[in-house]
C-alpha cells in the first residue's frame, strides 16, 4: 500500500503551515493568560496576554498575506471558493486580534474583563478553525493497492 500526499508545492505549504501554527498557539496563550488574570488579579498576566496577542498578529498578518496571494493566484481553480473562505477566516481572525490588542492596551481591570476574554476566545476559535481548514485541505491521502 502506498500513500501519496496531495499538493505539488509541499515546501511552500509547509512554511505556510508553520506560520499558521503561531497564531493558533499565541491566541490560545492569550486566552489562558486572560483567564489566569481573572482568577488571580495578577497584572503580569495582562502583560503576557498583550505580548502573546502582538506575536499572533505578526504571524497572522503573514498568514493572511500568504492566503490572499494564494487565492489570487489560483482564482480559476475549482477550489478557489474554499481558498477565499480560508482567507476570510484568517482576515477576520487578524482584525479581531487587532481589536483585542487595542482592548488589552487599556489600563488594569478594563484591559481584560468580559470583553477581553470574549475577544481572546473568538480569536482563538478562529485560529483553530483556520488551522483545521488549512490542514484538512493539505493532508488528503490516497491509498493505492
Amino acid at each position: 500500500m502506498t500513500h501519496t500526499i496531495d499538493g505539488g508545492r509541499s515546501f511552500s505549504r509547509a512554511i505556510h503551515g508553520i506560520l499558521l501554527s503561531f497564531p493558533v498557539a499565541l491566541f490560545a496563550t492569550a486566552l489562558a493568560a486572560d483567564i489566569a488574570y481573572l482568577n488571580t488579579a495578577e497584572i503580569q498576566w495582562t502583560n503576557f496576554a498583550s505580548w502573546a496577542i502582538a506575536g499572533a498578529l505578526v504571524f497572522g498578518g503573514l498568514v493572511a498575506a500568504w492566503a490572499l496571494v494564494d487565492w489570487l493566484l489560483k482564482l480559476r481553480r475549482a477550489d478557489s471558493g474554499s481558498r477565499l473562505l480560508y482567507f476570510a477566516v484568517v482576515a477576520l481572525m487578524w482584525v479581531l486580534g487587532l481589536v483585542n490588542a487595542f482592548h488589552h492596551a487599556r489600563d488594569a481591570w478594563s484591559s481584560v474583563g468580559t470583553v477581553g476574554v470574549g475577544l481572546s476566545a473568538v480569536t482563538t476559535i478562529l485560529a483553530l478553525v483556520a488551522g483545521w481548514m488549512f490542514f484538512s485541505r493539505t493532508t488528503r491521502l490516497e491509498a493505492a493497492r
